[in-house]
């Protein structure tokens, strides 16, 4: 509410409140600048219009104290702006880590949610009040957008690419949640629901007595990760001894690796997923490009809970 004006959705995170704010500054500054120019103009154009034909303006050779003013009081406003707008952009992007972890996938024309605990959702994400949330996200067919304007967030799902957002909700109630990236003939009904619950009903709701202490039905996704990661016969490869075959991934995750080139990358979720899908891609100094790809013969959700799986190494 804007002076009593519902302007935009309800803001239900902290990081929404602030988000208005820096918006609001926007408009005041927008709107104030566009009226005093146009009264100027209009105030000048009165003032110095051509009185007759023979009306001739004596010439302006320029005022080094105007230009200044008009070029740095304007230049202040624009520096309050980046530096408020690139400090909600670091926030938005770092999540704490206390975060919970959900995993989410993006599917024509449906969202596919995974709890800690394995339990899932389709469309609906009941998440607990005032608990940072973290969502892992990717998506199996094209470009997704998740976007919840009830807690000014919004970001892309990616093919082949996993992305991260972040919200702590301190609000109880239904929020709707939108796909803001045009993805087929259905994409105005990619929609569903976030309900914000409080920590005991939600743990009630989710069959827990812990925030991930029960395992819904199926495991935990990294006990589903775990299974798939066995079945496969990983492990027989990626173990910890000094004579392992590829690389051992007790933690690993989180941790730079070098390469056979020299180059050091990041082991994050989408440098284990191209290691799964495409291993020959980036080798890690002192081992053969023996692993096989595996690409085609994992769904994305298999593939989220075998990196559940390695992630839960790390720790």
């Amino acid at each position: 509410m804007n002076f009593g004006i519902p302007l935009f959705p309800e803001a239900a995170t902290e990081y929404a409140e602030k988000v208005d704010h820096l918006y609001a500054y926007l408009n005041v500054v927008s709107i104030f600048f566009t009226v005093a120019i146009a009264l100027t103009i209009f105030i000048f154009g009165i003032i110095y219009h051509r009185k007759s034909e023979a009306d001739r303006p004596k010439g302006v050779h320029g005022n080094l104290l105007l230009e200044i003013v008009w070029s740095v009081i304007p230049f202040g406003f624009i520096i309050v702006m980046f530096i408020w707008g690139t400090d909600l952009f670091f926030q938005s992007a770092k999540p704490p880590k206390d975060a919970v972890e959900f995993i989410v996938t993006g599917k024509q024309w449906m969202w596919k949610i995974q709890h800690p605990n394995g339990k899932r959702e389709i469309n609906h994400l009941h998440i607990p009040k005032d608990t940072p949330i973290r969502l892992t996200m990717t998506s199996e067919d094209v470009l997704h957008s998740f976007y919840i304007p009830a807690f000014r967030v919004k970001k892309d799902t990616v093919p082949g690419r996993y992305s991260q957002l972040w919200f702590t909700p301190n609000k109880v109630g239904e929020f709707h949640l939108f796909c803001a990236e045009y993805c087929g003939t259905e994409h105005s009904r990619m929609i569903g629901k976030v309900y914000v619950m409080e920590p005991e009903d939600y743990q009630e709701w989710a069959g827990e007595t812990g925030m991930i202490s029960i395992a819904a039905e199926g495991g935990t996704p990294e006990a589903i990760g775990e299974e798939i990661f066995t079945s496969m016969g990983c492990a027989v490869c990626h173990t910890s001894a000094e004579t392992a075959i590829c690389p051992p991934l007790n933690g690993v995750f989180g941790h730079e690796v070098e390469l056979t080139d020299g180059t050091k990358v990041m082991r994050d979720e989408n440098y284990i997923r191209d290691s799964i899908m495409n291993p020959a891609k980036q080798i890690v100094k002192g081992y053969q490009p023996v692993m096989p790809a595996y690409k085609g013969q994992l769904t994305e959700d298999q593939m989220q809970n075998i990196i559940a799986y390695i992630k839960s190494l790390a720790e």
